[in-house]
């Protein structure tokens, strides 16, 4: 049954898709996280994304044809949000897929009754595109579908040849576009993005692309396609744009509510602001709902640049104060119904932007303040221009769009340098990539090659701590090899596995790969091992004898090391539990790290975790250990799983069936790792420190175990050194140490005060040099070694004495220290030389800043050969504005 092409709302495209496809066999499954299981992209970037090892044959498909909405983010055109009608950040893609089922006529038989008898798309309003080889897709298209050819284009591979990134399964596509204007008649440019909207992609999936851009054909011929959910939205709702559609257009509205202003009746700066809080708000709702935290690297990073761009646009339309939580209640309630985790996961989103919100607009407030002491410097220079790097800063770090910085500038006659701002924002988005925690690309690109004629390693590393296994893969430099001698470093890919891979915070085991009982056979010591996909790679060093592709060895781990892992592990998760009992039962993970030595547990709190909290999480969980508690593992559906109440450890991928370690009464989470079979093998708990290493973010660093010994034994050893050298008892050092710190606090005290008689008493005599400058006296010398408070005290002092008067002092305290002092009299300033502003540009010479008040002020420096230049520079600034 055909549905005529009325308004359609967002949701309704969305279910008659996945409808649609339901019908044909095809499996609806729920939207992967933005967080993306493929290590070579930071974000979920496409549908087809969750499906990549099913493409590359690595993983079995449950099912040969699927149908999604996935939520994604691209930030790779950002600048276009909002100043195109369908650039956006956060997007859905619908998807249909085929794992080796259908391909190209299906595809493209199904792509066109769904557009044209479902969504009730004319004919005569589209246009499709092929890529220029592939005949096979123009056949089927006119002369089964009966699209005249002139409507048929050919494009090249920038266009119409799709890949999910640097690696990874590729190919050919066609897309089917809507033609918002047929009667401008037969001049077909899909360029034009006034006249045509592409809407649907199906991809071909035919090839593997590995590290070197070699194609290969894939065992099984896939498809994988994706309809844009709000630029169909757009086409049914006979909107002018995306933004305004349902989807969007309740989060601009909000925005312009708050800001007092109509959408409709804005300017095209307003209307660009309101578009792009409309889709950051989006995105950065579901990035924390899957979450992603902001902070300074990787996905943290993007998630708090859109952040500060929603705050910046929100300054622009005259928004004061915070605001970005109110918006994202709309777009939660938009987006609840399809993705429920945004309702659930409401309170941690809400204080993530918050928490956020007010840490930036501090930071723009010292933002504009900098913007007023460059321009003022600028203004100074013979040629006055912004540097490059002075508006970056501004951009990067205090969120000054560069049109805000060219704006004011040209208000003040001076120009800004925008090939240095290239130069500095390409230096950032290049530290921006390196930021990225991504495996070795041509080890993946390797195992992609080889994943058609190899299977996924099995683990059997629960229960057996070594095993006899097969060698499968040999890679040396990232390229497959036949065999490795003794002295190469290798990665080595086995059939079967004892050794765990780096997962879920938990390090990867230590051990060796050997054969032969005599002490002439082969040796490999493995160093560390991770999962690329279903394979475990393990790195290591050929000690003795040559690996070869075929042989069989005995794989065996490292014994103590693995009981110390596995004691550290348990350790986190009864960490887990006592905080949530002791601190706060809303507290979850944020990141871990579970070593052989130590264990690291970061959550979020807004608050520092007390002495006495600490003390009493301490008790709790060595308690639980002396009260030897039995771990019951299982498997089970992931749904029974949470139900039963276990919590998921940050950072895991989980799929239908789930592993659960429960220690019944104390702790029950969702966990791959290898962990102690009773709470008592763990034997003693240690907190060694507790820190906070990023807003709303608390990291504890602890001990387990044989580890709590050895810490005990070093602090052990200090105390007996402290006792040796101050003669005293160790329960009398504290007393002993507190005696002497008031002692030097006393001396420190005499001192700076004799220094500050001695700056006096050197200052007296400079003022007989003083130098008259019209009816005002200035001063400008140098101190010795003189500290900076000295400094001020005589600076102050010289200046009082002579009245009408303007002293600057410099002293060099320490090597590659520069202090420098400016004390300016009422009358100075009515002659515009203000002593913050004057001294931080004569510090600057010397490689350092500072500023204060109009009458007095400080700086420092680092370069002391350049203070005999700095103190001339101040002394001709002097006499140019007092002289005048």
């Amino acid at each position: 049954m055909s549905i005529s092409p009325k308004f359609l709302s967002g949701s309704q495209i969305r279910q008659t898709f996945l409808d649609f496809y339901a019908q044909r066999g095809h499996k609806i499954l729920p939207s992967a996280s933005l967080v993306p299981e493929d290590p070579t992209v930071l974000l979920t970037i496409a549908g087809m994304l969750q499906f990549k090892p099913i493409f590359l044959g690595q993983r079995t498909a449950e099912s040969p044809r699927a149908t999604t909405s996935q939520k994604c983010i691209r930030t790779n055109d950002i600048e276009n949000v909002g100043r195109t009608a369908r650039h956006h950040t956060f997007f859905e893609m619908l998807g249909n897929f085929s794992f080796g089922d259908y391909f190209k006529k299906q595809a493209i038989a199904w792509a066109w009754e769904l557009s044209t008898e479902v969504f009730g798309l004319p004919a005569s309003n589209l246009v499709v595109s092929v890529f220029r080889e592939d005949d096979e897709a123009f056949a089927i298209w006119r002369d089964e579908i009966g699209i005249p050819g002139d409507r048929i284009q050919r494009m090249g591979e920038e266009d119409n040849f799709w890949q999910s990134g640097p690696t990874g399964p590729c190919g050919p596509c066609s897309e089917i576009y809507y033609d918002f204007h047929p009667e401008r008649g037969d001049n077909i440019d899909l360029e034009d993005d006034t006249r045509f909207i592409e809407f649907y992609n199906l991809v071909f999936m035919q090839y593997n692309k590995d590290a070197e851009g070699n194609l290969t054909p894939l065992q099984n011929q896939n498809i994988d396609t994706g309809m844009g959910l709000e630029r169909m939205a757009q086409i049914l709702q006979k909107v002018p744009n995306n933004y305004e559609t349902d989807l969007i257009f309740p989060i601009v509205q909000s925005a312009a509510e708050i800001a007092g202003i109509d959408y409709h009746n804005s300017d095209e700066k307003v209307k660009v602001s309101l578009k792009v809080i409309g889709d950051h708000i989006r995105a950065v709702v579901h990035m924390i709902a899957d979450e992603i935290r902001a902070s300074n690297v990787g996905r943290g990073y993007i998630l708090r640049r859109l952040i500060r761009r929603v705050v910046r646009h929100g300054r622009l339309i005259g928004i004061q104060g915070e605001f970005t939580v109110r918006v994202a209640e709309s777009a939660i309630a938009l987006s609840e119904a399809a993705y429920p985790n945004v309702r659930s996961r409401e309170g941690q989103i809400k204080a993530e932007l918050a928490r956020e919100e007010a840490q930036f607009l501090k930071t723009l407030e010292r933002g504009e303040k900098l913007l007023e002491e460059i321009v003022d410097r600028t203004k100074q220079q013979a040629n006055p221009q912004i540097s490059g790097q002075d508006a970056f800063t501004l951009y990067d770090t205090y969120g000054f769009p560069l049109e805000l910085t060219q704006e004011i500038a040209e208000e003040q006659g001076i120009t800004v340098d925008l090939d240095g701002f290239e130069r500095a924002m390409k230096e950032q988005q290049t530290r921006a990539k390196d930021a990225r925690q991504t495996i070795d690309l041509t080890v993946q690109g390797s195992l992609d090659k080889l994943a058609e004629t190899i299977q996924g390693t099995e683990f059997v590393g629960y229960a057996q701590l070594s095993s006899l296994a097969e060698v499968e893969v040999i890679l040396v430099d990232g390229k497959s090899v036949e065999e490795a001698a003794a002295g190469t470093e290798v990665q080595v890919v086995l059939n079967q596995t004892p050794f765990y891979a780096e997962s879920g915070g938990q390090i990867g085991d230590k051990g060796y790969l050997k054969s032969g009982d005599n002490g002439d056979g082969l040796l490999v010591r493995v160093d560390d091992v991770k999962k690329e996909s279903d394979f475990f790679v393990h790195f290591g060093l050929v000690e003795r004898g040559t690996l070869k592709v075929g042989d069989s060895i005995t794989a065996k781990i490292d014994n103590s090391g693995r009981r110390r892992i596995q004691a550290n592990h348990t350790a986190t998760h009864l960490l887990q539990s006592a905080l949530r009992k002791i601190v706060d039962d809303s507290i979850s993970q944020a990141g871990s790290l579970v070593s052989s030595e130590r264990l690291r547990f970061d959550f979020n709190s807004p608050r520092a975790v007390t002495a006495e909290e600490l003390q009493k999480i301490e008790d709790l969980v060595n308690s639980w250990i002396a009260e030897a508690h039995a771990a019951v593992v299982a498997e089970m559906p992931i749904a029974q799983a949470r139900e039963k109440g276990a919590t998921a450890m940050f950072g895991e991928k989980y799929g239908d069936v789930v592993r659960v370690i429960d220690f019944p009464g104390v702790s029950m989470e969702l966990c791959g790792g290898t962990h102690v079979s009773n709470t008592a093998e763990i034997g003693l708990f240690k907190i060694v420190s507790e820190a906070g290493v990023a807003a709303g973010t608390r990291r504890i660093e602890a001990v387990s175990g044989q580890a709590v010994l050895d810490y005990l034994n070093v602090r052990d050893k200090v105390v007996r050194d402290l006792g040796d050298r101050f003669k005293a008892k160790p329960e009398e050092l504290p007393n002993r140490i507190t005696n002497l710190q008031n002692e030097l606090k006393d001396t420190q005290k005499h001192l700076a005060a004799v220094k500050s008689e001695l700056a006096i008493a050197k200052s007296d005599q400079l003022l007989s040099a003083a130098e008259a400058v019209g009816e005002f006296k200035i001063i400008v010398a140098e101190l010795g070694d003189v500290d900076a408070e000295a400094l001020k005290t005589a600076a102050e002092r010289l200046q009082q004495k002579l009245g009408n008067a303007a002293v600057v002092l410099a002293s060099i305290p320490e090597p590659d220290k520069v202090s420098l002092v400016a004390a300016f009299s009422p009358e100075v300033n009515k002659k515009g030389l203000q002593a913050g502003k004057f001294i931080g540009g004569i510090a600057q010479i010397c490689g350092g800043k500072g500023g204060g008040r109009p009458n007095l002020a400080q700086a420092g420096g680092r370069d002391a050969s350049k203070l005999q230049s700095a103190l001339e520079s101040a002394r001709n600034l002097l006499v140019e504005g007092l002289g005048n």
